[in-house]
Protein backbone atom coordinates (compact mmCIF):
# COMPACT_ATOMS: atom_id res chain seq x y z
CA UNK A 1 0.00 0.00 0.00
CA UNK A 2 1.18 3.43 -0.70
CA UNK A 3 1.73 6.06 1.95
CA UNK A 4 -0.11 8.71 1.35
CA UNK A 5 2.23 11.40 1.69
CA UNK A 6 4.55 9.74 -1.01
CA UNK A 7 2.56 8.78 -3.89
CA UNK A 8 3.64 7.61 -7.67
CA UNK A 9 3.58 9.86 -10.41
CA UNK A 10 0.43 10.94 -11.52
CA UNK A 11 0.65 13.42 -14.22
CA UNK A 12 -3.35 13.80 -15.06
CA UNK A 13 -4.88 16.41 -13.43
CA UNK A 14 -7.66 14.98 -13.06
CA UNK A 15 -6.25 12.06 -10.90
CA UNK A 16 -4.47 14.43 -8.40
CA UNK A 17 -7.79 16.10 -8.20
CA UNK A 18 -9.68 13.58 -7.28
CA UNK A 19 -6.94 12.56 -4.41
CA UNK A 20 -6.88 15.87 -3.29
CA UNK A 21 -11.05 15.28 -2.69
CA UNK A 22 -9.93 11.79 -0.45
CA UNK A 23 -7.41 13.34 1.14
CA UNK A 24 -9.52 16.71 2.48
CA UNK A 25 -11.32 14.39 5.72
CA UNK A 26 -7.57 13.69 7.12
CA UNK A 27 -6.89 17.44 7.77
CA UNK A 28 -6.89 18.22 11.24
CA UNK A 29 -8.77 21.42 11.72
CA UNK A 30 -10.71 21.76 15.07
CA UNK A 31 -10.28 25.46 14.92
CA UNK A 32 -10.71 26.80 11.68
CA UNK A 33 -12.70 23.95 10.47
CA UNK A 34 -11.32 24.36 6.77
CA UNK A 35 -9.91 21.28 5.34
CA UNK A 36 -6.80 21.93 2.95
CA UNK A 37 -5.08 19.47 0.76
CA UNK A 38 -1.87 20.44 -1.82
CA UNK A 39 0.04 18.51 -3.33
CA UNK A 40 3.55 19.16 -5.27
CA UNK A 41 4.55 17.82 -8.31
CA UNK A 42 8.76 17.75 -8.75
CA UNK A 43 10.86 17.75 -11.80
CA UNK A 44 11.26 14.19 -11.50
CA UNK A 45 8.07 13.70 -11.52
CA UNK A 46 6.93 12.76 -7.92
CA UNK A 47 3.69 13.90 -6.91
CA UNK A 48 3.30 14.42 -3.17
CA UNK A 49 0.60 15.03 -0.74
CA UNK A 50 -0.08 16.72 2.19
CA UNK A 51 -2.82 18.00 4.44
CA UNK A 52 -3.42 21.17 6.98
CA UNK A 53 -2.63 20.29 10.62
CA UNK A 54 -3.95 22.74 13.04
CA UNK A 55 -3.13 23.51 16.57
CA UNK A 56 -4.06 24.89 19.52
CA UNK A 57 -0.79 27.00 19.91
CA UNK A 58 -1.71 28.40 16.46
CA UNK A 59 2.18 29.35 14.88
CA UNK A 60 2.39 25.81 15.28
CA UNK A 61 0.23 24.70 12.99
CA UNK A 62 1.16 23.11 9.38
CA UNK A 63 -0.74 24.53 6.01
CA UNK A 64 -1.23 21.69 3.37
CA UNK A 65 1.55 23.05 1.09
CA UNK A 66 4.09 22.98 3.42
CA UNK A 67 3.39 19.36 4.33
CA UNK A 68 3.60 18.50 0.97
CA UNK A 69 6.39 19.91 0.42
CA UNK A 70 8.23 18.73 3.40
CA UNK A 71 7.16 15.20 2.25
CA UNK A 72 8.68 15.83 -1.04
CA UNK A 73 12.14 17.18 1.06
CA UNK A 74 11.95 14.15 2.81
CA UNK A 75 11.91 12.04 -0.04
CA UNK A 76 14.51 13.35 -1.63
CA UNK A 77 16.04 16.60 -3.69
CA UNK A 78 12.82 18.60 -4.98
CA UNK A 79 12.49 21.49 -7.37
CA UNK A 80 8.75 21.98 -7.56
CA UNK A 81 7.40 21.90 -11.49
CA UNK A 82 3.89 22.20 -10.30
CA UNK A 83 1.25 22.40 -7.17
CA UNK A 84 -2.34 21.96 -6.49
CA UNK A 85 -4.36 23.13 -3.43
CA UNK A 86 -8.12 22.14 -2.87
CA UNK A 87 -10.14 23.38 0.14
CA UNK A 88 -13.54 22.00 1.91
CA UNK A 89 -14.53 25.64 1.33
CA UNK A 90 -16.45 26.58 -1.65
CA UNK A 91 -14.32 28.55 -5.07
CA UNK A 92 -11.02 28.54 -5.40
CA UNK A 93 -8.17 28.74 -2.28
CA UNK A 94 -4.46 30.15 -2.89
CA UNK A 95 -1.55 29.82 -0.88
CA UNK A 96 -1.03 31.90 2.67
CA UNK A 97 2.28 34.28 1.97
CA UNK A 98 3.91 32.16 4.27
CA UNK A 99 3.57 29.16 1.46
CA UNK A 100 4.10 31.11 -1.58
CA UNK A 101 7.74 31.73 -0.41
CA UNK A 102 7.98 28.36 0.40
CA UNK A 103 6.98 27.23 -2.89
CA UNK A 104 8.85 30.07 -4.47
CA UNK A 105 12.20 28.72 -2.81
CA UNK A 106 11.62 25.53 -4.11
CA UNK A 107 10.01 26.30 -7.60
CA UNK A 108 11.38 25.56 -10.82
CA UNK A 109 11.24 28.93 -12.91
CA UNK A 110 7.01 29.00 -14.37
CA UNK A 111 6.17 26.90 -10.90
CA UNK A 112 2.47 26.72 -12.02
CA UNK A 113 -0.15 26.90 -8.82
CA UNK A 114 -3.33 25.47 -9.57
CA UNK A 115 -6.24 26.09 -7.06
CA UNK A 116 -8.90 23.07 -7.68
CA UNK A 117 -12.28 24.04 -6.90
CA UNK A 118 -14.84 21.65 -5.10
CA UNK A 119 -17.04 21.64 -8.50
CA UNK A 120 -14.20 20.98 -10.85
CA UNK A 121 -13.03 24.61 -11.53
CA UNK A 122 -9.54 25.20 -11.56
CA UNK A 123 -7.49 28.27 -11.88
CA UNK A 124 -3.80 28.67 -12.77
CA UNK A 125 -1.46 31.12 -11.97
CA UNK A 126 2.60 30.92 -11.94
CA UNK A 127 4.33 31.43 -8.64
CA UNK A 128 6.09 34.42 -9.55
CA UNK A 129 2.30 35.52 -10.30
CA UNK A 130 1.20 35.09 -6.63
CA UNK A 131 4.78 36.49 -5.21
CA UNK A 132 6.48 38.69 -7.97
CA UNK A 133 9.25 39.88 -5.40
CA UNK A 134 9.82 36.84 -3.42
CA UNK A 135 13.29 36.60 -1.57
CA UNK A 136 15.91 34.06 -2.45
CA UNK A 137 19.40 34.47 -0.95
CA UNK A 138 20.85 33.73 -4.71
CA UNK A 139 20.00 36.95 -6.68
CA UNK A 140 17.89 36.36 -9.60
CA UNK A 141 16.66 39.20 -12.11
CA UNK A 142 14.05 41.02 -11.47
CA UNK A 143 10.91 40.24 -13.42
CA UNK A 144 9.67 42.30 -16.38
CA UNK A 145 6.56 43.91 -16.47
Amino acid sequence: MNDPGHLPAMTDEAAIAAELRRLLPNAHAPYSGVHVAAAVESADGRVTYGVNVENAAYPQGQCAEASAIGAAATAGPTRLTRVYVASSLPGLIWPCGGCRQKIFELAEPGCEVVSVGADGETGRQTIEQLLPLGFRLEPRPAPRV
